[in-house]
């Protein structure tokens, strides 16, 4: 009796989550009749109402309280709306990903997409080699791969798929008609990065997801956990490193940057230092988000201080 309850209890959690994907893919795939500009200029509107109603807003204003002290409830405030526009933003963009990205490396006039580093992603594509581009989870991260394949770029990308395998299926063969190799994030997806090095090829990485084991360092000040596995692929590879990201600019357009590679903090013998390592990357993204506060996904844990919601 107990089996067979759990097994009925399996398959309505199964069911509720499809029900989810369906809702959700359908509404997206809803917004395809309208023009680009307005669906996406709608999402936002409508994400800033919902999102303060939501449990996610407690957390969102206590990290920026905690990241930026020295700001105002009401400078807090309209920081938090902006993040739920960009998340909506976010969304919706993956319906009209293929209308947005216009960027064409032959093409002298702007479009909606303006890349900064050409020359950089020329020479990794004409000059093959193994290295590592990392960026965080701001303005349209997704555009990013979308890029370095419009420049021929061979790049493996590592990404978390969402909890709901429905949803983490179709956004898989949405991005990987567009973005190249995908590895889902799990246990052995190391291996799988490892083995693209290992062929002299490029992998993608994003830096400032919340990790339970990890070096101990500092974002904004406070206290982190950050996954070594960077570290550890160029001391194991000795790989070049990139850092890039995408700025969202007014008029719902974009620009995508690919900065020089970093040197990496080794000491006297020439070693790595992981956790300097790990620090970098960490101040590297922190650099971003203070320059654009309202483009940086502040509902995540990263702080790992839910706790501090029950005071």
């Amino acid at each position: 009796m107990k089996l067979f309850i759990t097994r009925i209890v399996l398959k309505l959690d199964h069911f509720r989550q499809w029900l989810i994907a369906q809702v959700v893919f359908g509404f997206l795939t809803f917004l395809k009749i309208f023009p680009a500009d307005g669906a996406i200029n709608f999402i936002d509107w409508a994400t800033r109402k919902i999102g303060p109603h939501t449990s996610r807003h407690r957390l969102m204003l206590l990290n920026l309280r905690n990241a930026f002290p020295e700001k105002s409830q009401a400078e807090i405030e309209t920081i938090a709306l902006g993040s739920w526009g960009n998340m909506g933003r976010l969304a919706a963009e993956y319906v009209f990903l293929d209308r947005l990205f216009d960027f064409d490396p032959t093409r002298d006039e702007p479009g909606r997409i303006e890349v900064s580093g050409i020359p950089i992603f020329l020479e990794l594509r004409d000059n093959p080699r193994p290295f590592i581009v990392f960026t965080a989870h701001t303005g349209n991260f997704e555009l990013l791969p979308v890029a370095g394949a419009a420049f021929g770029l061979n790049v493996t990308v590592l990404f978390r798929p969402p909890n709901n395998p429905y949803v983490a299926e179709k956004v898989f063969d949405f991005r990987s008609a567009r973005m190249g190799n995908l590895v889902p994030s799990h246990a052995g997806s190391s291996f799988a990065l490892a083995r693209q090095l290992e062929a002299g090829q490029g992998v993608g990485v994003l830096v400032d997801q919340k990790f339970r084991k990890g070096l101990k360092t500092t974002f904004f000040g406070r206290d982190v956990k950050t996954n070594p596995l960077l570290g550890k692929l160029v001391r194991q590879f000795n790989c070049e490193v990139y850092p890039a990201r995408c700025i969202r600019l007014p008029g719902n357009r974009y620009r995508l940057e690919i900065e020089p590679k970093l040197d990496m903090p080794r000491d006297a013998n020439g070693n790595l230092n992981m956790v300097a390592t790990a620090q970098l990357l960490n101040d590297k993204v922190e650099s971003w988000v203070r320059e654009n506060p309202e483009q940086w996904l502040w509902y995540h844990d990263r702080w790992k201080i839910k706790h501090e919601l029950q005071k």
